[in-house]
């Protein structure tokens, strides 16, 4: 017996651990720590290649770019979930957030952000002061402007919160080159570009949620037919901007424009679309592999210049 009781303690303390990093993990939104973090190498990487920078002598640039960035990134969603907490048990998609079920305590949610965005700071500081600024625009941007101010206020949320999205390459490419060249603001302008079409796609699929948190993104308030208008038109403002990576090679190009042009097809389909939703979530597919792809392909083209 006294084995038995040996085992499921075990046992619960396996599946208590798994939860507590589960719970951990979902604090810091790590899939979108992960992502972020596809743009800020990106960012890195390039500003290594088209400056001619050694990116193995400069191995230590890209730890502390890459884990300064992770850390003020999940710290920095850490206190959105801190925000939000009030909102998010109305949604599905967070209502098993860790800071809603009081897996959680906020004193300790909050000393958890601030740490994570000091010692993120201070790693991007170690690199370049510049990243350290740049660090700090994008917790700014994120945590006041998108978080605090706009997100429960203004139906331009979705535009303002794409302004701290936008701002990772910047870190990674300030990390190599603290004046940022033209390349840096391409990366900048293709991802704030990016995440309307993206997140109104996936605002479509949740609008009842959010119209019952109270939450004005732009299909709770104009309605689906003003949020496809505005899809198509953000994915119009995406066409020019692989040209100004023209260091990258006409690959590239053609590359980036052949996904703007099956966006672009996927868009003004939307127009005679039966099915919203379902047209919705083929959108939001397209536009994370259209970014995965399109940022894996300018590493490997920045390879060849």
């Amino acid at each position: 017996m006294s084995n038995g009781r040996a085992i499921t303690s075990s046992a619960e303390s396996d599946i208590g651990s798994t939860s507590l990093l589960k719970d951990f993990l979902a604090l810091i939104k790590i899939g979108i720590v992960n992502s972020n973090l596809i743009t800020t190498f990106t960012g890195l990487f390039l500003a290594f290649q088209f400056t001619g920078i050694s990116f193995i002598r400069n191995f230590d640039l890209l730890f502390l770019g890459i884990f300064g960035t992770a850390l003020i990134i999940a710290g920095s969603a850490a206190l959105n979930n801190l925000i939000d907490r009030d909102i998010d048990p109305v949604m599905t998609r967070t209502k098993s957030r860790p800071t809603v079920t009081g897996r959680f305590k906020a004193p300790a949610v909050l000393s958890l952000a601030l740490t994570f965005i000091a010692l993120g700071e201070l790693l991007l500081y170690m690199a370049t002061p510049a990243a350290a600024l740049w660090g700090l625009a994008g917790v700014f941007s994120y945590v006041v402007l998108y978080s605090m101010w706009s997100k429960r206020k203004h139906v331009s949320n979705t535009i303002v919160g794409s302004i701290s999205g936008a701002i990772p390459p910047l870190i990674g490419w300030s990390v190599v080159e603290p004046s940022l060249g033209m390349g840096a603001w391409a990366l900048f302008l293709i991802m704030f570009a990016w995440q309307p079409p993206h997140f109104y796609a996936l605002a479509m699929r949740r609008t009842d949620e959010y119209r019952a948190a109270g939450i004005p993104m732009l299909p709770v308030v104009k309605g689906f037919e003003r949020t496809k208008k505005s899809i198509l038109g953000w994915v119009l403002l995406l066409f020019p901007l692989p040209f100004l990576l023209s260091e990258l090679g006409i690959g590239f190009i053609i590359l980036g424009t052949a996904l703007n042009i099956g966006w672009l097809y996927l868009s003004i389909r939307g127009f005679k679309a039966k099915d919203d939703l379902k047209w919705a979530t083929t959108m939001f597919i397209y536009s994370l592999n259209y970014m995965t792809i399109l940022f894996v392909a300018m590493i490997i083209f920045s390879i060849f210049i």
